[in-house]
This record gives structure tokens, C-alpha cells and sequence, in this order.
């Protein structure tokens, strides 16, 4: 069976906006109105300090990430290091930290809807009714919602930039003063517990790791990027809010960035329009409104979807059952997972615990999780397991300072989590609310394991399955290697063959490629999908037969079989990442879609893969009699080269090579009276053995024909007619483009019975300035 792969979806930007979005959310415009009433203008300091130790667990969690390749985060890292018990409690702890967070993101989302407190009932009723609307969102699984968060993020970054640009200047020194509350510097240590779930946001890209290209690059820089930008944005945000407005009036109020907003934007005074005056505080308190209300919903669906992904990795390991984690059968969306988490959020919102309770249980989880991904390094690196070679690791110079400074930063934060006592000695706090919780659900996750999960959670060592085997070492140059996309069982074999016939008129070593693809929609794990036995067990069937093609005819194939949300790219990268000189593809003829010419699939690998691509329609079992066009187009060689291929593999075939003249001009001399270099005929002989030797055919593999026509593309179309295959060039520079503009290889498709191959050449053109600068960008922008 061949092993299931993500496919690398995931550049650099969708991997920090996918972190970011759920860092930008509640906690940037509910938490300054309760962390100013504890910690006053230091809390500042209380960001700070979250900072700082999650940007110590980023960086481990950036190493472990590249190290197991696999998809799950944290809680895949702790379990296949430190084993299933720790495993046990990390996935109990995130799962429970998620549904804690977007409980207290609903709460948020009521507050800035009615301007009222949390405990309104109004509040509640908004949050219940938004949180199973985002069930129902996930459980249908719409995808757009993916597009529209991002959109959200951006939006958001920029409208806290402009918030903080107004707010500056109106910062009130006076009113940082004193700079601590009542409860003095101890009360800042507590508060860095309460303002750690702005900062959990960056699990979700581990937890994606698997699915982001470039790991080793791509996933250490979205992590800390994903923590430096809310950090630097929430002490600023503290700053202008503790400036603006003072303590006890912040503290007070049930939006206070709304209230920070009104402030700074009425000092501008009003505008007037058509008549009607506007008040700048009116326009800037509403939009702050608008921004939290999308902010706390962009959160909220986010840390469901986390949550889904952190059900089914717990599922595979048998630490949960797989009945939790079905797949629907027509939404394609892990329901039952879904369900259970939206019915946990509405009985936290429904419950007595407070806002801040809620944001320092879901804080106090993800503490303990970071703590033990500390461990997990140390313990790997020390271990150092035959295949552990992650892409990124802490540099020399930060280990073992940073896991073991991190390990021990976030015991100091949770030992100080909760204000609320609940057992006192002395006066003295030895456990709060906030820690009674978090245990509960550690003692509930340890009987948990005690009693179902130690029996039939998947044992692992530290050399575990988790880690990708190594490659065999075979020098990428040395190896010719064709990619063949399979989809159809009733054209596989023959794709095959054909890929062979490439393969064998190549010297040295030469291998195929055989890939498959599922494509998911975003509301699905990818790895979700070993839950989906049908189109898993078509996927393997149609790789295995692919193998036994291959053993057949005595030429080494690989299999890989991808999960991804788009097909298109999955093979792209694929093509990429083994360096393949020839990708040859399926097509069933024109697309259905207005945007795509080839498909979807076809048109991405076709325009931007860089190696020879070949196009099959119609594919034969035997390709019979071959006509190659030799006409004077770029890609013509490459088509003779493809025909030529196919004769020398299969049996009675043979090879023709077909050019279409016009005649000479009827004011010039006829024919027999011309330099025989220069008549038609001649002319076209010259084209055939160019394109021949191009090629690199002898002069006994093939056999020519010339036609001298007045119509010349009627009369090749009606030529080729006649032969079983047609082997032809794309035309022009942009192989999508000419071939949706009625070019020859597309009438051909249209009007011929047989197969035919479309082929162009490895794209080796030199880059205009502007292609390059192109490239460079999407290359930063994707990974």
C-alpha cells in the first residue's frame, strides 16, 4: 500500500495568515478592558511576557514540526516523543484549551454586538446563536470560508495599524501613571497567564505542517511572524488604550477598544455630507465594532476547525474512537467531531465561568502543552532517532537555553494563573479557579488513558512511524524521471506504457512517478481522509496496479498517493520536488469551466511546470500508425521526439513525419521550373529532417511526407485523419493560450478519433525582467 501524503498547499503568507487569524481576534479587543483593571499600563509588560514564551515555543515547535513531517501539531510531536500517556493529556488538554477559547471569542463577539457585559443575557444568546451557526458553517463545510478569513485578517491588521496611528499622538502620559494597579508587579506575572490565549494561534500552524512547502523556510518564519506581529500590536494597543482612557473608565466598559476608538477619533471633530453631520468618534467607535464582531467569529471558527484535526489525530492513535471522526457522506466534513466540539462550546457558554475564566482555562492548556514540546526536543535531540533530521533547528547557539528557559517560563506563568483563590494557606493562594479547572482536565485525561487509551493507543518510540523514512540516496542528475497523474482505471495501464516508452529511450537510470490525488475541502483535515475508505481503497487500487504495469514492463516506479485541497498544485510541487524531466498527463478534452481551459487540474502543472509536458487524449493500448507534425512551431521537435518514443516501445507501430506546404505564388515560376531548394517540396523535406534531427530519430525510423496545399491547415487536419495517433506540438509561447485560441492541436482533439499527444518543451526560456520579478515574488509570497 503506498503511504498517504499532504499535499504542500501552504506558502509562507497562508501559513502566517492562518496563525494570525486566530491570534488577531477577541483578545486584542476584549481582554485591555479586564488586563488594565488587574495590571493597569503594565500590562503591557503581562503582553510581553506571552510574547516571549511563545516565541520560545515557535521555535521548538519549529523544529519538531520539520522533524515529523506529519500533520497534528503539538499533540502528534508529545505523543510520538514522550508516548501515548502524555500524549493522552496534551490532546485531552488542546482539544479542551480550544473549545475554552472559543467559548470566551463568543462572548467577546456578544459584547461588542450589544454593548453589553458578558453576563447579559442578550450576550449569551448572541454567543450561542453564532457559535451553532459556525457549527452548522463547519459541519455543511463551505468552502469559501478559507478566502473569506483571510480577508478578514488582512483587514483587521490594518485597521489596528490605523487605530494605533490616531491613538499615539493622544497618548496622555499622566494617565500611565502609577504604571502598576493596586495588586502591584505580581498582579502582571498573573495577567501574562490571562493574555497567553491571544497567543495560541500559532498551534495552527504546526498542526498544518504537512501541508506548508518549504518547511525547513516556510514554518519557523510564519511562526515567529505570527507571534512578533500580535505582540508588538497588543502592547501598542495597551498603550493608546491605558493613554487614552483612564484605568477604571477602560475597565469598566464592555467594548473597550470601541470606547479607545470613540476618543481618539472625536478629537478630529466631524464631517459633513450632503447635509448630515458625522461625528469621527461615531464612524471610529462603529468600525472598531465591525472589526471585533468579524474578529471574534474569524477566532471562533478557526479554533473549531483546530479542534476537528486535533479529534482525529487522537482517533488514529486510538487514544480516541474512530467513531468521533467519520466523514459525512456528502459534505466530505469529520461531522460528529464537529458537533461534539460546538455542543461543549454552547455548554461553556451557557455556563456561570466568567470571560476571563474562560480565556485563562484555554490559556492554562495550551501552557501545559508548550511546556511538555520543550521536553519533546530535548528528549529527541538527545535520543536522536535514526531519521530525525528536521529541516529547521534551533541554532547551536539557543540549545539547549531556549527549550529549557521555555520549559521553565511557562511553569512560572501557569503556577501564577487565576485570581480567583480556591485553596488559601496564610493568605496565600496555593490553588486558583483557574488551575482547579486545568488539573480537572488533566486527572480527567490520565483516567481516560488509564482506563480506554492504555490498552489501545498505538505504541511509538522516539524512531517512531511518525518520522518520513529517508530517501534513497541516488543523485537527482543521474535519474530520468516522468510523472504520470492517474485517475482513470480505464486509461492507467496505457499512460504507463506510454510514460515507459519516454523512459526507455533515455540511457542511464530512469524511474516513473505514478501519483494519485484526493482532493478535500477546507473543513477536512486532510488526514481525515484514511476516514473515507472508498476513495481510499480506489486511490491504493488504481497505485498498485500502476506498480504491477510497471513490473511488467521491467521499469522502476514509485507511487505516491496525496491528500490536498487542489489538485493542480499538489502536482505541481510533486513535479518539483523530484525534479521530473517529463510530466505525461491524461486529458479527456476541452473543460466544462469558463476559467479553465485543460481543467483545473491540467492548467497549472501545464503553464508553470518546468520540465517536457505531454498531453494524451483518447490514449490506445497500441498507438498503430504515428503522424508527426514537422511544421516550423517551437515544440515541434518534442512532438517527433514523443512519436518516435512510442515507435521504438510498441509493436507495428510506425512513425510518419507530416509537413503542409503552400504553393509557390502564381506570378513565380512553377514548381519544376524552381531551384529544387527552393520549391515547396523541398522546403518541406528541409522542415522534416530539422525537426528529425532535433529529435535525435534516424533516417530509417520514420518515413517522410510532404503536401503542397493551398489550404494548408484544412488539408493536415484531413491528413492526420487517416493515422491511429497524431503526435503534435503545442504552439506558440504560452501553451494555454494558443491552445484555447483555435489553434491546430485543439481543432485536431476536436475532430480526430484517435489518440493524440500534445507535447511541449521543458520551459528553459531566458526570463524578461518582468517574468523574473514576477517569479520572485510568488516565490515569497508561496513558499
Amino acid at each position: 500500500m503506498s503511504e498517504q501524503e499532504l499535499a504542500r498547499d501552504l506558502g509562507f503568507l497562508e501559513a502566517y495568515t492562518l496563525g494570525l487569524g486566530t491570534m488577531i481576534g477577541a483578545g486584542i479587543f476584549v481582554l485591555p478592558g479586564i488586563v488594565a483593571e488587574a495590571a493597569g499600563p503594565a500590562s503591557m509588560v503581562s503582553f510581553t511576557i506571552g510574547g516571549v514564551v511563545a516565541l520560545l515555543a515557535a521555535l521548538s515547535l519549529s523544529e519538531l514540526a520539520t522533524g515529523m513531517p506529519k500533520a497534528g501539531g503539538s499533540y502528534y510531536y508529545i505523543n510520538h516523543a514522550l508516548g501515548s500517556f502524555f500524549g493522552t493529556i496534551v490532546g485531552w488538554g488542546m482539544w479542551a484549551g480550544l473549545m475554552f477559547a472559543t467559548a470566551f471569542y463568543m462572548l467577546g463577539f456578544g459584547q461588542y454586538l450589544l454593548d453589553q457585559p458578558s453576563t447579559a443575557i442578550g450576550v449569551v444568546a448572541a454567543a450561542l446563536v453564532m457559535a451553532a451557526l459556525l457549527t452548522l458553517l463547519n459541519y455543511r463545510g463551505v468552502k469559501e470560508t478559507g478566502s473569506f478569513q483571510n480577508i478578514i485578517v488582512i483587514s483587521l491588521v490594518g485597521l489596528i495599524l490605523v487605530f494605533i496611528a490616531v491613538g499615539l499622538p493622544q497618548v496622555d502620559p499622566d494617565l500611565l501613571q502609577p504604571f502598576t494597579a493596586g495588586q502591584g508587579w505580581p498582579a502582571v506575572g498573573v495577567t501574562a497567564g490571562t493574555v497567553f490565549v491571544t497567543f495560541i494561534g500559532f498551534e495552527v500552524i504546526a498542526t498544518s505542517a504537512e501541508e506548508i512547502k518549504q518547511p525547513g523556510r516556510n514554518l519557523p518564519l510564519a511562526m515567529v511572524a505570527a507571534v512578533v506581529t500580535p505582540t508588538l500590536l497588543y502592547v501598542l494597543v495597551m498603550l493608546v488604550s491605558t493613554g487614552v482612557l483612564p484605568v477604571p473608565e477602560l475597565a469598566a466598559s464592555d467594548v473597550p477598544v470601541a470606547d479607545v476608538a470613540r476618543a481618539t477619533a472625536g478629537a478630529l471633530g466631524a464631517v459633513t455630507i450632503g447635509g448630515f453631520t458625522i461625528q469621527f468618534s461615531v464612524i471610529g467607535g462603529g468600525i472598531m465594532i465591525i472589526g471585533a464582531v468579524l474578529a471574534t467569529i474569524s477566532s471562533a471558527n478557526a479554533s473549531i476547525l483546530s479542534a476537528a484535526r486535533v479529534n482525529f489525530a487522537m482517533g488514529r492513535d486510538k487514544i480516541l474512537a474512530d467513531w468521533l471522526n467519520q466523514i459525512h457522506s456528502k459534505y466530505r466534513t469529520p461531522y460528529r467531531a464537529i458537533l461534539a466540539t460546538g455542543g461543549v462550546i454552547l455548554a461553556l457558554i451557557a455556563s456561570p465561568l466568567p470571560i476571563d475564566t474562560l480565556a485563562d482555562v484555554a490559556a492554562f492548556m495550551f501552557l501545559v502543552t508548550y511546556a511538555l514540546v520543550h521536553i519533546a526536543v530535548v528528549v529527541l535531540r538527545r535520543a536522536e532517532p535514526e531519521n530525525y533530521d528536521p529541516d529547521f533547528r534551533i541554532p547551536s547557539w539557543g540549545y539547549p537555553a531556549i527549550p529549557i528557559v521555555g520549559f521553565f517560563g511557562c511553569v512560572v506563568v501557569l503556577v501564577q494563573m487565576g485570581d480567583t483563590p480556591l485553596v488559601t494557606v496564610s493568605g496565600v493562594t496555593l490553588l486558583s479557579v483557574v488551575q482547579a479547572i486545568g488539573i480537572g482536565i488533566i486527572l480527567l485525561s490520565i483516567g481516560w488513558w488509564a482506563y480506554y487509551a492504555r490498552q489501545k493507543a498505538i505504541s511509538t518510540t522516539l524512531v517512531g512511524e511518525a518520522v518520513a523514512p529517508t530517501k534513497e540516496a541516488v543523485s537527482e542528475n543521474e535519474v530520468y524521471r516522468v510523472v504520470v497523474p492517474i485517475a482513470n482505471p480505464t486509461t492507467e495501464q496505457t499512460l504507463i506504457r506510454y510514460a515507459a516508452a519516454s523512459a526507455y529511450s533515455h540511457e542511464g537510470p530512469t524511474e516513473l512517478i505514478a501519483v494519485n490525488v484526493i482532493e478535500v475541502p477546507p473543513q477536512m483535515s486532510p488526514e481525515q481522509i484514511e476516514l473515507e475508505e472508498e476513495r481510499v481503497n480506489i486511490q491504493q487500487d488504481l497505485l498498485e496496479n500502476a506498480k504491477e504495469t510497471a513490473e511488467t514492463l521491467d521499469i522502476p516506479l514509485r507511487t505516491r498517493a496525496i491528500v490536498g485541497r487542489n489538485a493542480g498544485s499538489a502536482l505541481l510541487s510533486v513535479i518539483k520536488e523530484e525534479n521530473a524531466d517529463h510530466v505525461l498527463m491524461g486529458w479527456g478534452g476541452s473543460s466544462r469551466r469558463r476559467d479553465a481551459i485543460f481543467g483545473t487540474t491540467l492548467d497549472p502543472v501545464i503553464e508553470r511546470a518546468p520540465c517536457e509536458v505531454t498531453l494524451v487524449t483518447n490514449p490506445r493500448p497500441s498507438p498503430g500508425r504515428i503522424v508527426a507534425l514537422a511544421g516550423g512551431g517551437p515544440n515541434a521537435p518534442v512532438a517527433a521526439r514523443r512519436a518516435g518514443e512510442l515507435t521504438r516501445t510498441f509493436e507495428n507501430a510506425s512513425l510518419t513525419l507530416l509537413n503542409v506546404q503552400s504553393p509557390a505564388d502564381n506570378d513565380s515560376p512553377t514548381e519544376d521550373d524552381l531551384d529544387e531548394r527552393e520549391s515547396p517540396t523541398s522546403k518541406g523535406e528541409a522542415a522534416i529532417s530539422e525537426v528529425a534531427v532535433k529529435a535525435e530519430l534516424e533516417e530509417t525510423e520514420y518515413d517522410s511526407q510532404v503536401i503542397v496545399s493551398e489550404t494548408v491547415r484544412e488539408t493536415l487536419i484531413e491528413s492526420v485523419g487517416k493515422y491511429d495517433t497524431v503526435s503534435v506540438g503545442a504552439t506558440g509561447q504560452s501553451f494555454v493560450a494558443q491552445t484555447l485560441y483555435g489553434s491546430i492541436p485543439q481543432t485536431i482533439v476536436e475532430e480526430s478519433d484517435g489518440t493524440v499527444l500534445i507535447s511541449r518543451d521543458a520551459d528553459r526560456s531566458p526570463r524578461t525582467l518582468r517574468e523574473a520579478l514576477g517569479e520572485n515574488l510568488r516565490s515569497i509570497l508561496e513558499g
